[in-house]
């Protein structure tokens, strides 16, 4: 059975490597001014957090008499959180080895930070239950995204094209803002909340794989915010931090 795995597999190999080196495949794809495709993405998204300088500080509640509640901070942390998105291409041609790419996306990302008090409470976001130990924040985004970009392409071998890319990407929070109108809560149980519009850069690297009637393109792409995406908000979670830049892994697989 092991063997028989093996040959097939083996089998496979060849046949696709047969099947890539065969022809100018692509569907002309790349003989065309415009062309149009689709995208699926996996995104991975956390902040890169900037602590004010008492950040440690307990955060007095005046509503409470100017107590605190939550004591001292004792650490904060953002862990990568996966997301997905779905999307259209547009390229335009430009010369020979530059394309112009326009890539709008719907985007859907949970972006998550962790608290640690030094009085070891946990104040669970309402629906959330926080890991051991920390008090955890979750930003829910649907994200609409405008990324446009150029790609420049080496010289195609066969079948097979290498590239990298760069440019900017204007992004707006289209989600149903009822799940942060938090007013009724106490202020150790209110939300994180991030600017609705941010604008980011981006860097990336790809692969063009031609088939007959499609070109398949694997891409990893970095983003960073150009500024910082925090909402300054008077609550113990927002009062520590004095910048916030999102920060976002994606791998595509554009289909054009």
């Amino acid at each position: 059975m092991i063997k028989l795995k093996i040959l097939l597999s083996t089998t496979f190999v060849m046949l696709s490597g047969s099947l890539l080196a065969q022809g100018n495949f692509g569907g002309g794809v790349d003989d065309e001014d415009i062309h149009f495709g689709f995208t699926f993405q996996y995104i991975s998204s956390e902040y890169k957090i900037v602590r004010n300088n008492n950040w440690q500080s307990a955060f007095l509640d005046p509503e409470k008499g100017f107590t605190s509640t939550t004591g001292e901070v004792k650490s904060i942390r953002s862990i990568p959180n996966p997301g997905f998105g779905i999307g259209f291409v547009a390229n335009a041609f430009i010369t020979k080895n530059v394309d112009f790419r326009f890539t709008p996306t719907l985007a859907f990302t949970d972006r998550v930070v962790d608290y640690e008090f030094k009085n070891a409470k946990t104040f669970d976001q309402p629906g959330l239950v926080s890991p051991d130990g920390y008090t955890r924040r979750v930003v829910s985004a649907v994200m609409m995204e405008f990324p446009v970009g150029i790609k420049l392409k080496s010289e195609r071998r066969n079948n097979f094209r290498a590239y990298i890319l760069g440019g900017i990407k204007y992004g707006t929070n289209i989600a149903s803002r009822k799940k942060e109108d938090d007013n009724i809560l106490g202020a150790e149980f209110k939300f994180l909340k991030n600017n609705k519009n941010i604008l980011s850069y981006e860097a990336g690297i790809g692969f063009d794989l031609y088939f007959e009637f499609f070109k398949l393109s694997p891409e990893i792409k970095i983003s960073n915010s150009i500024n910082s995406v925090l909402r300054s908000d008077y609550t113990p979670y927002a009062n520590p931090i004095e910048k916030m830049y999102l920060r976002n892994f994606q791998f595509s697989l554009y289909f054009e």
